[in-house]
């Protein structure tokens, strides 16, 4: 999802190689640092994860495989080519016990409750560890073209009278063309190396932010908020993923309003 539209926004006057995971196992560290090495790119942007996260709790292998031991790879292939790594990681880093009137800083400790998050953390200590030249962004609540919550919630919308949703985790939906943007941002600017919290401005609920959706896509169904453990899974889901942008913004990065995002994700979608 992100990765299609990273190419969109780079592609105008850069020379952009693109792999698929399925033509290279970023696991396969051999694999990684022939391929780096006969690029030789200025920058590595990483958008590929196991990001299933009910299924994670189960495929701890794999999961540990691709968000581990691939970010170390890739690191490892950086720092033998003096190359830029730009890494996308997780709200999930942290365990989002967190008051809900506060935010999560770059700086706090981590602490994921679950399995995917676990892994996301360790795949952001192995490039940290093993190359100085990163960026590794931290995004939250994703959306843009493929399966996403805003076409879920839109086909619901239009196939039910009623629906519950979770009124009771927080955070901020992002849109990955402005994910994209703040990447094509980064690079232009050559900001300081390091971890930045990277999600649209503003927060919501999922209550409130699928209220907004049918407000703007003028679809009349009822809504009910309920809470988290009216609708239990096998990870658990942070109540709290509020990510403070005060130092990407500080870095001088533009970021826009959900609400602005969502808007633009739906005029698109209209087309």
């Amino acid at each position: 999802m992100l990765a299609k539209t990273v190419i969109e926004k780079l592609e105008a006057g850069n020379e952009l190689i693109c792999v698929d995971i399925a033509e290279l196992d970023i696991t396969d560290q051999e694999a990684v640092t022939k391929l780096v090495k006969e690029i030789a790119p200025d920058y590595i942007i990483n958008c590929a994860a196991y990001t299933a996260v009910d299924k994670a709790e189960e495929e701890k292998e794999m999961a540990e495989k691709v968000n581990v031991l691939g970010p170390l790879n890739l690191a490892v292939a950086a720092r033998e080519t003096d190359t830029v790594l730009i890494h996308i990681s997780t709200d999930y880093v942290f365990s989002g016990e967190k008051e809900i009137t506060s935010e999560y800083l770059e700086e706090e400790p981590t602490a994921p409750v679950t399995v995917y998050g676990g892994t996301k953390e360790r795949g952001e200590k192995a490039i940290w560890e093993n190359w100085e030249k990163h960026y590794i962004l931290r995004t939250a609540w994703l959306y843009g073209d493929g399966n996403n919550f805003v076409r879920t919630m839109l086909k619901l919308g239009k196939e039910k009278d009623e629906l519950k949703v979770v009124n009771d985790q927080h955070g901020s939906p992002t849109y990955t063309e402005d994910l994209a943007d703040i990447i094509k941002q980064i690079i232009d600017k050559k900001i300081s190396y390091g971890i930045y919290h990277t999600t649209n401005l503003g927060f919501t609920t999922w209550y409130d932010f699928t209220k907004k959706i049918f407000e703007i896509a003028k679809i009349d169904c009822k809504l009910n908020p309920c809470t988290t453990e009216e609708f239990p899974r096998p990870a658990k889901r942070p109540k709290n993923s509020k990510l403070s942008k005060s130092k990407i913004s500080a870095a001088g990065i533009k970021i826009p309003n959900y609400g602005d995002a969502l808007q633009r994700y739906l005029n698109k979608e209209g087309e």
